[in-house]
């Protein structure tokens, strides 16, 4: 019912700057939390960044200052500004919305959805 596909990923050159997109779309009444995972070759997928839906928002420590999260409540759209990426940025990077407050036509509940990622590759 709920579907999140993410956009904007592609290969930059260290140093360059990319901005992901992650749109929402379906029965979306409200969206709790939304943040950006990523999974590296070889590597376990981390949390990089999160944003609540009043604004609050948390990184983690290799982005902070790098990274810039926001959302569009309107929308039900999820942004990540990165700049100054490093080629240890490279991943696929997967937008997760948490706390979705959907319908299934009977009644309203809470749900998580996952996106199907999307490719950032930096190149040195």
């Amino acid at each position: 019912q709920v579907q999140l596909v993410e956009s904007g990923g592609g290969l930059v050159q260290a140093g360059g700057s990319l901005r992901l997109s992650c749109a929402a779309s379906g029965n979306i009444f409200s969206i709790n939390v939304m943040g950006w995972y990523r999974q590296a070759p070889g590597k376990q997928r981390e949390l990089v960044a999160t944003v609540r839906s009043g604004g609050v928002t948390n990184y983690v420590d290799s982005v902070k200052g790098r990274f810039t999260i926001s959302r569009d409540n309107a929308k039900n759209t999820l942004y990540l500004q990165m700049n100054s990426l490093r080629p240890e940025d490279t991943a696929v990077y997967y937008c997760n919305a948490d706390g979705v407050e959907t319908s299934n036509g009977n009644g309203r509940y809470l749900a998580i959805f996952w996106g199907q990622g999307t490719q950032v590759t930096v190149s040195s």
